[in-house]
């Protein structure tokens, strides 16, 4: 792939949340870093010049869970098929979860992965280091040697740790080297084996429940382990409005604890399951409207930090089942910006954002925010910074059909809707690895 060492982008809207900017200005990259934002800088000469007109100019967008599926489950997707989709849908940084095959549990494995990902020159891969060795709750990994190897935190993945004791180590383990612990909430036994929100529609459909104390006893848990320890701590994909209760009064107390949503959660609730629709066999369920809508809130006044494609492709022999014995999972790549957009536009007529209008807050959640809660060096356009920038246009419309994904997931609960924001361009470290 060539690589282009000067780029001028001109005449676009730049977005950067993370440093309250939103107007019409031209962006220079060089050498694979925002060079300027504004004039241009004495002598520059631009190798390649592209025209924004009536695009928005972003950070590239920043997803706190992709599922890759390698190594070892292919015949679901691969690397070569994700990452492109992750080009399509302007997703420049990913977090990937352990829950490969085998697991990420050792530096060779980690090392392996961040290799293969770099040989594709796409999206900058950051990979989470299982808890514990093929994540049986058992053993501790060595989370130091995970960590020199690339891993940016450490996960359990869909995982419940059974055994309270291993946690704590774990989160004692973590506090002292300064590692976060990645962690869903979901307590090991209630619940175990619900396929659904537990609530009057599961009982109607005769499908086995997921209460909502699953996930607020696991939090209490992991609270009290924060108190214990002191050790940093990031709550993925909580699906729930008494959870974000927990988590708003856990932050005013001081805990350092941040949690994301994923994208589908902010749109879809059980009732979205309809005729047992499999693309709705979600992990954690889709929950009841007061739980979407809360979401929703806690994603507009902070106490939800970050929101997350939770990407997860399933091919059609584990899809297209009966809905208790579908794998849960949805495509979310190529989806994630649309929405973003979405739920930017539904809350654009109702609510003060402040400072930022709400496009640019909504952005904010997948670039600047989710990078800070990451701990990474991307999700803005500061100069000096590296040069992931997405073009998009928020106006085209697109719909979500098969072939429209290069996911090998082709399977999504918002097949057939129409969405809009479309991604033009996506530029990596200052090379453009894709335009539609």
């Amino acid at each position: 792939m060539n690589v282009t060492k000067t780029i001028h982008i001109k005449n676009g809207r730049l977005i950067d949340p993370a440093n309250g900017i939103d107007g019409i200005h031209d962006l220079y990259l060089a050498d694979g870093k925002v060079l300027t934002i504004g004039g241009a800088p004495a002598g520059f000469t631009a190798d390649q010049t592209i025209d924004a007109t009536g695009l928005i100019v972003s950070p590239g967008f920043v997803d706190l869970s992709a599922r890759l599926r390698e190594p070892g489950f292919e015949y679901k997707a691969t690397l070569e098929s994700e990452m492109q989709a992750a080009m399509q849908g302007g997703v420049t940084s990913l977090v990937c979860p352990p829950d490969t095959d085998p697991v990420l549990d050792e530096p060779g494995l980690v090392e392996m992965l961040k290799h293969r990902a770099h040989k594709l020159n796409q999206a900058h891969v950051h990979p989470l280091g299982a808890l514990t060795m093929g994540l049986k709750g058992e053993s501790l990994t060595e989370m130091s040697a995970l960590t020199a190897s690339g891993c940016i935190g450490f996960s359990h993945a869909e995982q419940p740790i059974e055994d309270t004791n291993v946690l704590l180590r774990a989160m004692q383990y973590a506090k002292t080297f300064g590692y976060t612990v990645w962690l869903r909430p979901q307590d090991a036994h209630i619940g175990r084996g619900g396929v659904a929100a537990s609530g009057p529609l599961a009982s109607r459909l005769g499908l086995s429940g997921v209460p909502v104390m699953s996930e607020t006893i696991a939090l209490h848990t992991i609270f009290e382990l924060m108190r214990a320890t002191g050790a940093r701590v990031h709550l993925c994909r909580i699906s729930a409005a008494a959870s974000l209760e927990l988590i708003r009064k856990a932050k005013a107390e001081g805990l350092p604890v941040t949690c994301d949503v994923g994208a589908h959660h902010i749109h879809m609730t059980d009732a979205d399951i309809g005729f047992f629709d499999s693309n709705a066999r979600m992990d954690p369920p889709f929950r009841s409207q007061r739980d979407r809508d809360a979401i929703r809130l806690g994603l507009l006044d902070g106490t939800v930090d970050a929101l997350c494609s939770d990407h997860t492709p399933v091919d059609d022999d584990e899809k297209l089942l009966p809905f208790g014995e579908a794998s849960p999972g949805a495509t979310g790549l190529e989806l994630l910006l649309s929405l973003t957009l979405k739920w930017a536009d539904d809350f654009a007529s109702k609510q003060d954002t402040g400072d930022l209008s709400a496009l640019s807050r909504a952005l904010s959640r997948i670039t600047s925010e989710a990078a800070r809660v990451a701990g990474l060096d991307a999700g803005t356009l500061s100069v000096g910074a590296v040069a992931d920038v997405v073009l998009f246009d928020a106006g085209a419309h697109w719909t979500v059909e098969a072939s429209a994904l290069a996911s090998q997931g082709k399977h999504t609960p918002f097949l057939g809707y129409n969405l809009s924001g479309q991604v033009q361009t996506t530029i990596v470290a200052g090379h453009v690895a894709y335009q539609r």
